[in-house]
């Protein structure tokens, strides 16, 4: 299995290799080919647009889709020119499935958190912290340290859109505050997710492939700590000391609501369950525990009041008015489905298409050797975490798997934390980043973040630094 994923930096680094060689592997080194270099421009001007979304008020999904599409069109023609009519299928297929695994986990993660929010939960929780009299500064840590510590259990991404709708509840009016409450969360659910399996895909990739075991994550513990609290000091100074406009009004939760919560809270079990002891993809449990959600809204729609009707002394009846429609409206699957954030859902659709046809092109895994090979392990992980800001952990994570190079377990521990952590450095470069650019439109934006980009580097860097210290005996 080592020499099939070499092969590829063979054909590369290997001049004399013949174009017959490259036909017989099923594989066409495309990297120093016209289309390789279309490919790279494509990516790169469709990046471009979506950090200008701001600006130009174009979603973010439109230009990724459309280079994706392009992209995988471009390797496809070369191949079919070369008589390899399948090879491209076949990887076009296998990055899809990555892709649909996501997006399940995704839609049925995103379809709780909205269907939490029509049941008032978020709207509830608001109005207790502002009854408690927490200032804007204090929601500010709130939200970030339960973030932090919700994301190794519940993964970083379902941790942000949680928070997120807390933030957006809370700090209604404020925008200033969404703003850097928003950035808070990304960085604690990043930073937390870093040293649990189950708290970032990454670590999970690096768990599935037994280079570090369970109990060995907790070694990032301290460093994602420092991660987290280096750039929320920073941005604390920077958060309006005021307090929340009081209302005494006690938002009532509506019918059903506690039950969603712990069904939520079964979903993240049977989705942990499935992957530790039954070895399926943790989308499998995710789009289940959708099922428990989709089975008892049926039965609060089946139960809920029927309309009374008022009628007048003649018997002339009047216009049906339903009991407490605002307390106890009726509980719509289907509409909370709808309500999905699916510009960032489609946005990663083509973010994974456009990057999987950049790494069979060649392009990362040529990237990943050179990194090791010149710059050694240590520069390279710390690469890997800024290359993570600006392309996706996911296949820049997947590429240093695939090439598998001889490292201890504390640069195993180093590429695990500058992965994880990395893609705070930019909005765009986590899951959680992106899902909040769309739950948060117009708030937490691109430039909003990269404002705090330096504050960030600054945790980076002394995260980085802690773990060479504290854990200086397993490298």
């Amino acid at each position: 299995m080592g020499n099939t994923r070499l092969l590829p930096f063979l054909i590369i680094l290997l001049p004399a290799s013949s174009q017959a060689a490259e036909l017989n592997s099923g594989w066409i080194d495309l990297t120093r080919h016209q289309a390789g270099y279309t490919a790279l421009i494509l990516f790169t001007l469709a990046y471009l647009l979506v950090m200008s979304e701001e600006f130009t008020h174009l979603r973010k999904s439109k230009p990724v889709i459309l280079a994706a599409g392009a992209i995988w069109g471009l390797i496809a023609w070369q191949y079919h020119t070369q008589g390899l009519t399948h090879a491209v299928e076949i990887a076009f297929r296998s990055t899809l499935l990555e892709f649909s695994e996501l997006f399940l986990f995704l839609l049925a993660a995103m379809t709780y958190v909205n269907a939490m929010d029509e049941r008032q939960v978020f709207e509830a929780l608001r109005s207790w912290l502002i009854r408690k009299g927490c200032s804007y500064r204090l929601l500010f840590w709130i939200t970030g340290i339960l973030s932090f510590f919700l994301s190794p259990f519940i993964d970083n991404l379902t941790t942000a859109l949680v928070m997120c709708a807390v933030v957006l509840a809370v700090g209604k009016g404020n925008d200033r505050f969404v703003g850097l409450a928003c950035i808070n969360i990304v960085v604690a659910a990043n930073a937390g997710g870093a040293f649990s399996p189950f708290g970032d895909l990454t670590t999970l990739m690096v768990w599935q492939k037994g280079l570090v075991d369970f109990q060995s994550f907790l070694l990032l513990f301290i460093p994602s700590v420092i991660n987290f609290s280096v750039p929320a000091i920073l941005m604390n100074f920077f958060v309006p000391q005021a307090v929340p406009p009081a209302d005494n009004e006690t938002v009532r939760l509506r019918r059903g609501a506690v039950t969603i919560l712990f069904l939520f809270g079964c979903t993240i079990a049977t989705a942990v369950s499935f992957h530790s002891f039954l070895h399926l993809p943790p989308m499998l449990g995710m789009m289940t525990g959708l099922g428990y959600l989709q089975v008892f809204g049926y039965y609060l729609k089946m139960t809920h009041p029927q309309p009374v009707s008022n009628t007048y002394q003649h018997g002339v009846v009047g216009d049906i008015v339903p009991l407490d429609t605002e307390a106890d409206r009726p509980f719509d699957i289907f509409s909370r489905l709808a309500r999905a954030e699916w510009d960032t859902l489609l946005f990663f659709y083509g973010v994974v298409l456009c990057v999987g046809g950049l790494g069979f092109i060649g392009y990362l895994a040529l990237a990943s050797q050179a990194m090791y090979v010149d710059l050694g392990a240590t520069n390279a992980n710390i690469l890997v975490g800024i290359l993570s800001a600006v392309v996706d952990n996911i296949p820049v994570m997947f590429a240093v798997l695939s090439m598998n190079p001889d490292m201890s377990l504390g640069q195993w521990l180093l590429v695990t934390l500058t992965a994880g952590v990395g893609g705070s450095l930019l909005s765009i470069g986590s899951a959680a980043g992106v899902a909040l650019m769309g739950q948060a439109r117009g708030k937490y934006t691109f430039f909003t973040h990269l404002k705090w980009t330096p504050a960030i580097a600054l945790g980076y860097a002394a995260s980085i630094l802690s773990h060479l210290w504290i854990n200086a005996e397993t490298f």
